[in-house]
């Protein structure tokens, strides 16, 4: 009442239930993480088997496979961070009662965009240096001067304005569709089975059968995604690191 007697805003703090989901998801992958590999064995077994074929799989075939073994181990943790946090937050479109991957909403994929795109900054910066960097980046050796005028606009739009932008509503988008499809599909069964009921749920079954489906193919959508964003963050980390080898 303080305020010409508006009502204060529950939620000024930031917490709702996507956010209280991206909390919970980070926390169990995190614990989950921490006891596989809490006394991890030259054999492994179990828990910890599970978890080093994950990281495995990030190592080979996204980090090592894009930008070496040297680089990919010294960039792995970032990469793998976005790749399981990518994957693990994309499922909970699938868990029942929570029903929507908090990527759908474009905070997180945000969050991690910009985390690729500074560390693509922070790489060639190191490296180049600030104007050298740029330089490498967005001029093309051997183009004639007057083309130079067009291109270089072109590049610099492209590589410093519109890759996060990309990176972000990539996986956005494909999440949010995920998510109305699944919605669509469910909702048309609750319709035509229980509110109209009779002759009309033999379309309310199709409508199951369709979402069940979908949730098929969400899940290979889950796994896609996951790997794009982490294997894009790898391709720009070995652009940045070889931005003068056009």
């Amino acid at each position: 009442m303080l305020f010409g007697g508006s009502q204060p805003n529950p939620e000024w703090w930031g917490m709702d239930r996507l956010m209280l989901i991206r909390l919970i998801v980070a926390s169990v992958v995190a614990i989950g993480f921490l006891i596989a590999m809490r006394s991890p064995k030259l054999v492994p077994t179990g828990a910890q088997n599970v978890a080093e074929s994950m990281l495995d799989f990030v190592r080979v075939q996204i980090a090592e496979e894009i930008l070496g073994k040297e680089l990919g181990r010294k960039f792995l943790a970032i990469i793998a961070s976005i790749f399981f946090a990518t994957i693990f937050l994309n499922l909970t479109s699938i868990v029942p009662f929570l029903n929507i991957s908090t990527n759908a909403r474009i905070g997180m994929p945000l969050v991690m965009a910009l985390v690729a795109y500074i560390t693509y900054c922070w790489v060639g910066i190191s490296k180049y240096g600030f104007f050298g960097f740029i330089k490498s980046s967005i001029v093309l050796p051997g183009v004639p001067l007057p083309v130079h005028f067009l291109l270089v606009p072109i590049e610099f739009v492209s590589t410093f304005i519109l890759r996060p932008f990309t990176l972000t509503v990539r996986l956005l988008a494909n999440m949010l569709a995920g998510h109305i499809m699944l919605v669509l599909f469910f909702s048309a069964t609750q319709f035509f089975v229980v509110t109209k009921g009779g002759l009309w749920s033999l379309a309310g079954v199709g409508g199951i059968v369709a979402g069940i489906g979908f949730t098929f193919f969400e899940l290979l959508v889950i796994g896609l995604q996951a790997y794009i964003f982490a294997l894009l963050t790898a391709v720009y980390i070995d652009q940045s690191y070889h931005a003068d080898s056009h």
